[in-house]
């Protein structure tokens, strides 16, 4: 039995696909790093206090906060259990269901995360921002609506 040869990308898909995957491994990094001298915090505590941040009541259903980020359940917990350690956040029993937890934003959580925020915001500018024409902005902000727009129907479909 013959299996079928898949096409690979062609050299301007190619091109194209490098050059994203290469622009966000390195400008993440840069921003971490960063993120980590300007503030101590990890890019992943800084995702969980952002989203967190911004919720209403800031408060979030873990569930919900995992699905925001694209984490594992257990990538999650085990990120929120040292998170709750420095006193940035606190589990708290989902309201009204009663099933399930809420990961509530701490006043030292709201102390860290407002501190941060504009820091990063700083560097995305200088590293990113600065660099692109408002076209350029708008075109990138098309290109990411569209593929996470089919990504979210994958993920439905998928359920």
């Amino acid at each position: 039995m013959a299996t079928k040869q898949l096409p690979w990308l062609s050299e301007r898909e190619q091109r194209a696909w490098r050059g994203f995957h290469d622009l966000r491994n390195q400008l993440l990094s840069q921003l971490g790093r960063q993120l980590q001298r300007d503030s101590g915090l990890s890019e992943a505590d800084f995702e969980v206090l952002l989203t967190v941040s911004e919720a209403p009541e800031q408060r979030l259903r873990a569930v919900d906060l995992g699905r925001r980020l694209g984490w594992e359940k257990s990538r999650l917990s085990k990120q929120v259990t040292r998170m709750e350690g420095r006193g940035l956040v606190s589990r708290d029993e989902c309201q009204p269901v009663g099933r399930g937890s809420d990961v509530v934003l701490t006043a030292e959580g709201k102390r860290v995360i407002d501190a941060a925020a504009p820091l990063q915001a700083v560097e995305i500018r200088r590293l990113f921002i600065e660099l692109l024409t408002p076209q350029q902005l708008d075109s990138l902000a098309e290109i990411s609506r569209v593929v996470l727009e089919n990504l979210e129907r994958e993920d439905r479909e998928a359920e």
